[in-house]
């Protein structure tokens, strides 16, 4: 018996989503590590921290394709780009990454409106609700960024900052964050 209940392009699209949450938490994974690299712990917590929302987020769609009865498909994903060449570079690429997700969270939107289909639709608007948030997130980095200075700030204003972006959210140790708790 078929228990599939989502149509092939909204399964497809959440699919497509699916994997693009995991290459964003990919590209947060780079670019702490580019942080840390750079001594900016900081700022490297706040990335491996939102890495791992990013992978949770790709985990809620992956539930929410088998509970509508569809197949998962898990593919392989580009690798995250270049790292940044500073820490308003960073913040930059945080916030067109954010805006790009939000488009496509956007298409979903208008294809479950399409075709009718409310769960999907009633699903997604959780994610409507958190774009908003990561970009305002996004959006108060940049702000930061240039108050200290942007692409000129100085070393004394970079390590403040770093301080500040470590509380930013929830401050705990990206190593203390699980699937449960992020």
């Amino acid at each position: 018996m078929n228990t599939n209940r989502l149509s092939k392009t909204l399964a497809a699209a959440l699919n497509n989503q699916m994997t693009k949450e995991a290459h964003a938490s990919q590209i947060y994974l780079s670019y702490a590590a580019w942080a840390s690299e750079k001594g900016y712990d900081g700022i490297a917590n706040f990335l491996f921290r939102h890495a791992e929302e990013e992978r949770n987020h790709m985990i809620k769609f992956l539930e929410y394709i088998l509970e509508r009865g569809a197949k998962v498909h898990v593919t392989a994903i580009d690798a995250p780009g270049a790292d940044p060449v500073s820490v308003n570079d960073c913040f930059e690429k945080f916030y067109k990454a954010e805006v790009e997700n939000t488009e496509e969270i956007y298409k979903i939107v208008k294809l479950s409106l399409d075709e009718q289909d409310w769960a999907t639709w009633n699903f997604i608007q959780w994610f409507v609700k958190e774009q908003i948030e990561e970009e305002t997130l996004a959006i108060n980095l940049i702000s930061k960024i240039k108050i200290a200075g942007g692409e000129h700030a100085k070393d004394d204003a970079l390590y403040a900052l770093d301080k500040d972006v470590a509380n930013t959210g929830d401050p705990k140790s990206a190593e203390t964050a699980t699937a449960v708790n992020p």
